[in-house]
């Protein structure tokens, strides 16, 4: 018994220090790289199970909230629920990964056609992803509540690179939530999205924070400025915003929230704006023998099973014969002159109502392209 003992602790220890001399190979080939780092080939044991088609479900993981918004009876109580799901959605896709993996993980990187269908059955809302573009990774996105007559669509790209010891993710895309008023008439609120910092890549606990400022702007002339601020070498607090809800005109008075956004923060007066310590509702998806081969779970199964059992030359291997496919497929294409057909999107070189909305508040940039849904969900 002992001497299994022995050998376990061996294999275990064997195990770590293979790891950790591959963590700061790793280190240096990102040090050394040139370019959008989202294009590097990452290895199997820093990669989280998860495709990023998956992301998107971090919108709605509290769908009461979300569907809250279109109860609001007044433009100040809509713009405040639109901020408290805002907030409310970024512990999930910010820093779950830490609490369910120990760190931040590497998301699977989508192929071109990649699916992804969920629903929230408590308030029956839905969510339809499609991956449009392989290089550069783009993910288009439709949340609806079609009894509250909620939808969000969006996109979400990501440029790279490395600095100062910490990996910058700078987001490209937005988001755009429609409500349908009782009155018949339609308010928008258009959604920028924040900056990222991966900090601790130097102990082997990589963690996300948020940096720069977010909007979120409404139709109805409400503006959130949501401000983040991190943990730095010698002060501050990690995960900390302060999110300033300014009125279209002098009738009403500025809200100001501040809190850590992976937690609770408060208004001015001292009363609880948001809480993220419930438990949230994870998406339901179909069963994997009812999917499609170009949906995630299906496509990506072999290699997220190798890397949750620890199996990474399982997993290489299969994420390599995935990939290799891919690009044997691209070549096809080119060769017979067919490019690849989107299947729930059109692409727009530039969005009218983020030009719109964003010239409220000075957008940069001033204009952004989009992904318009073509309104041909599957059936449930």
């Amino acid at each position: 018994m002992a001497l299994l003992a022995f050998f376990s602790f061996s294999l275990l220890w064997l195990l770590c220090v293979w790891i950790r001399s591959s963590w700061t190979s790793f280190l240096k080939s990102i040090a050394s790289f040139s370019g959008d780092l989202s294009s590097m080939t990452a290895p199997p044991f820093i990669l989280s199970p998860v495709s990023l088609t998956e992301f998107p479900a971090y919108w709605c993981e509290y769908p009461d909230l979300f569907a809250a918004i279109a109860d609001g009876k007044t433009e100040e109580h809509r713009a405040l629920a639109v901020l408290r799901w805002f907030i409310s959605t970024l512990k999930g896709q910010y820093t779950s990964r830490n609490e369910s993996m120990g760190s931040e993980k590497k998301p699977l990187n989508p192929v071109l056609g990649e699916l992804f269908y969920g629903t929230w059955p408590s308030t029956n809302t839905t969510l339809l992803v499609e991956q449009v573009s392989h290089h550069p990774p783009i993910t288009a996105y439709r949340i609806a509540n079609q009894a509250k007559g909620l939808v969000l669509t969006g996109h979400n790209a990501q440029k790279t690179s490395f600095s100062a010891g910490s990996i910058i993710v700078k987001q490209i895309g937005h988001a755009t939530l429609v409500v349908d008023l009782p009155s018949g008439e339609k308010e928008e609120y258009l959604i920028t999205l924040p900056r990222l910092r991966i900090d601790g890549l130097w102990y082997g606990s990589p963690y996300i924070e948020l940096a720069e400022t977010s909007y979120i702007q409404g139709s109805n002339g409400w503006l959130s400025t949501i401000e983040y601020k991190g943990k730095g070498y010698f002060s501050g607090k990690s995960h900390t915003f302060k999110a300033i809800l300014k009125p279209p005109t002098s009738d009403h008075k500025t809200e100001v929230i501040e809190g850590t956004w992976h937690t609770t923060s408060k208004t001015s007066s001292g009363m609880t704006f948001h809480d993220v310590s419930p438990p949230k509702e994870e998406v339901t998806v179909k069963s994997i023998e009812e999917q499609t081969e170009w949906e995630s779970r299906k496509l990506w199964g072999a290699v997220a099973k190798g890397i949750r059992e620890g199996d990474f030359e399982s997993a290489s291997r299969e994420k390599s014969r995935i990939e290799n496919e891919q690009r044997q497929r691209r070549k096809d294409e080119a060769a017979a002159s067919t490019p690849w057909q989107l299947k729930h999107f059109k692409h727009i070189e530039s969005d009218p109502t983020y030009e719109r909305l964003g010239k409220l508040f000075k957008a940069n940039p001033p204009t952004e392209d989009a992904y318009i849904f073509l309104d041909n969900a599957p059936p449930a």
